[in-house]
C-alpha cells in the first residue's frame, strides 16, 4: 500500500523546462503521484506533446509559454497557472543550458546566457512561487554533479549549479518560517538531447563509466522517486538539501 505521505492528490507542481528530458521526466512522476501539472517552457510544440501524453494518463495539466532568463515573463506565467490550476504548491526548477566551451574562450554573451538561465531565472521563478505560496510549499532546483566537483571546459555551468546548490541552503533557511521547503536534486549521467554530444563519444563513455560505481548511465525515470519525496510530506523535516543521483560517483571520488 502506497504511503499517504508520498502522495501528491490535491497538490499544483509547476516544472520548469518540462518539454523534454529531466524536466518531462519529473513532471511525469509528479503526475503518477497525484498532482496536477502545470508544464512550462520555450518550446509550445514540445509542451503541447507533453501535457497530452499526461492528461492520457488522468493528469491535470496546464502549459505556460516561459523564457525563465526574462524576468517579466516569469511572474505573467504564474499568474497563468494560477488562473488554470488555482494554486501553486510545488515548483520544480528545471529549466537549464549548457555550451562546452574551453575557459579562455568563454565570452561574456555566453556568460550571461548560462547563468542568467540556469541561475538568476532559477531565482526569479523561486521568488514568484514563494509570492503564491501564503500556505507554504515545496521548491526543488535541479542541480547537478558540477555543483560539487569541476568539470573542464563547463566553468559556466558548473558556476551557475554551484550557485544554485548555495542559492538552495540560502532559501531554505530564509523561508523555512513561511513553510516553504527548500531542496536540490543533482542527476549524475543521463542521456538527454542537453548531454547527447558526449554520448556520442565511444571514448568519453567508457571512461565515464569507469567513474561510476554501478557501471551505467542513469535511466530518465529514475530520476522522479526522489523528486516526489522531497516534494511531498515525507520530507516534511528535510530543507536545503541536495540529493545527489550518480550512481555512486561523488562517493567514489
Amino acid at each position: 500500500m502506497r504511503s499517504a505521505a508520498f502522495c501528491l492528490a490535491d497538490k499544483v507542481a509547476l516544472v520548469t523546462g518540462a518539454g523534454r528530458g529531466i524536466g518531462l521526466a519529473i513532471a511525469t512522476a509528479l503526475a503518477q503521484a497525484g498532482a496536477a501539472v502545470a508544464l512550462a517552457g520555450r518550446d509550445e510544440s514540445a509542451l503541447q506533446q507533453a501535457g497530452a501524453t499526461l492528461a492520457e494518463g488522468g493528469a491535470r495539466v496546464a502549459h505556460a509559454m516561459l523564457d525563465v532568463a526574462d524576468a517579466g515573463a516569469i511572474d505573467r506565467a504564474f499568474d497563468h497557472v494560477l488562473s488554470c490550476l488555482g494554486r501553486i504548491d510545488i515548483l520544480v526548477n528545471n529549466a537549464g543550458v549548457e555550451q562546452v566551451c574551453p575557459a579562455l574562450d568563454v565570452s561574456e554573451a555566453l556568460w550571461d546566457r548560462i547563468v542568467d538561465i540556469n541561475l538568476k531565472g532559477a531565482f526569479f521563478c523561486a521568488q514568484a512561487a514563494a509570492r503564491r505560496m501564503p500556505g507554504g510549499g515545496s521548491i526543488l532546483n535541479v542541480c547537478s554533479l558540477s555543483s560539487q566537483i569541476g568539470i573542464p571546459t563547463a566553468v559556466p555551468y558548473g558556476s551557475s549549479k554551484s550557485g544554485l546548490a548555495g542559492m538552495t541552503r540560502a532559501l531554505a533557511a530564509e523561508w523555512a518560517g513561511r513553510g516553504i521547503r527548500v531542496n536540490g536534486i543533482g542527476p549524475g549521467y543521463f542521456r538527454t538531447a542537453l548531454t547527447e554530444g558526449f554520448y556520442a563519444d565511444a571514448a568519453w563513455q567508457e571512461r565515464t563509466l569507469r567513474r561510476i560505481p554501478m557501471q551505467r548511465f542513469g535511466r530518465l525515470d529514475e530520476l522522479g522517486g526522489a523528486a516526489v519525496f522531497l516534494s511531498s510530506d515525507a520530507a516534511s523535516y528535510i530543507t536545503g538539501q541536495v540529493l545527489y543521483i550518480d550512481g555512486g560517483m561523488l562517493a567514489a571520488l
